[in-house]
């Protein structure tokens, strides 16, 4: 009798509380999903990262030394010193200055790209995997033909036709993006669709689209966030690649891409001059692989034990 007793105070003894409960924040998606996002290692570097790199290139007016694209004849390919923290190029231009400024197209071109693709490619997705039949078929028949490219030379094709500058390149980055996120938000549909409070909505008269931008769109925002971040880092080497093409932004603009494509010609007599650029767009792109990565542990069901 005493055993039987002593396991049932075993049984209804409580679990300890997790820090998330401790706090609170269980019962918020966002807040939640924040909160384990921020715990991993990955997520909290990841993000530091961003911010700091996203901070720099809207304070570049301010924190820039010189003004990128003034020439000084006298001081052509000076190495890193004190006056010029990380050299200068042919023409005498502040290279730190020039750095700067390149981040700013750079991430313009991961936003709009990635906010253009989402915008289009995610309804698409849901209309595709909602009625499925001729539309899905279609649809994804095109998705798929996108696909069949490979993301760059597609990207160069579509600049090709439009010409070269940086919208154009952020156009042709946002175009080779839509199928991807077309997908992503097709499969999550087909999850959601044959579920009971789908049906639900259904049976009392609900219209199509309010059940699918009302009701299974934010299921499917999860999926969305974690495919968001990766497209982010995807679409800033897609328009750096673009850049160090010359089908990008053009000269005398700074990207990290031309500053690249530039400084081959002095590999041996600038050293500095395709370190720093390329050392600028490899941090971001670490920081946004990061936080995508602890993203997506914090959304999955199956690891949230970890945190």
């Amino acid at each position: 009798m005493a055993d039987a007793m002593n396991q049932v105070a075993v049984d209804v003894k409580p679990r300890r509380l997790t820090l998330e409960r401790r706090l609170g924040l269980e019962h918020s998606m966002f807040w939640s999903t924040a909160f384990r996002t921020l715990r991993a290692p990955g997520g909290w570097m990841g993000l530091l990262i961003i911010v700091t790199m996203v901070l720099i290139s809207i304070a570049a007016p301010l924190i820039s030394p010189y003004d990128p694209l003034a020439i000084h004849k006298t001081e052509q390919f000076k190495p890193p010193q004190a006056q010029y923290l990380f050299g200068t190029d042919e023409f005498g231009r502040d290279l730190l200055s020039r750095t700067i400024w390149a981040g700013r197209i750079s991430l313009l071109a991961g936003a709009f790209a990635v906010s253009f693709a989402m915008g289009v490619g995610v309804p698409l997705g849901l209309v595709a995997g909602y009625f499925g039949g001729v539309i899905d078929a279609i649809l994804m028949r095109i998705m798929d033909t996108m696909l069949a490219f490979p993301a760059i030379l597609l990207a160069m094709a579509i600049v090709a036709v439009i010409g070269p500058g940086s919208l154009n390149a952020m156009i042709a980055v946002a175009v080779v993006s839509i199928p991807t996120f077309a997908r992503v938000a097709r499969s999550s549909m087909l999850t959601q669709k044959n579920m009971d409070y789908v049906t639900a909505a259904r049976s009392i008269g609900a219209r199509d689209a309010r059940i699918i931008f009302r009701g299974i769109l934010p299921n499917a925002i999860p999926v969305v966030l974690v495919q968001v971040a990766v497209s982010v880092a995807f679409a800033i080497l897609v328009e750096a690649a673009l850049s160090f093409l010359g089908l990008g932004t053009q000269p005398p603009d700074p990207s990290w891409g031309n500053l690249l494509q530039v400084s081959r010609r002095f590999l041996y007599q600038a050293w500095w001059y395709g370190v720093f650029p390329g050392a600028f767009l490899t941090i971001l792109i670490i920081g946004l692989n990061l936080f995508s990565e602890a993203l997506r542990d914090a959304l999955d069901p199956t690891r949230r034990h970890l945190f």
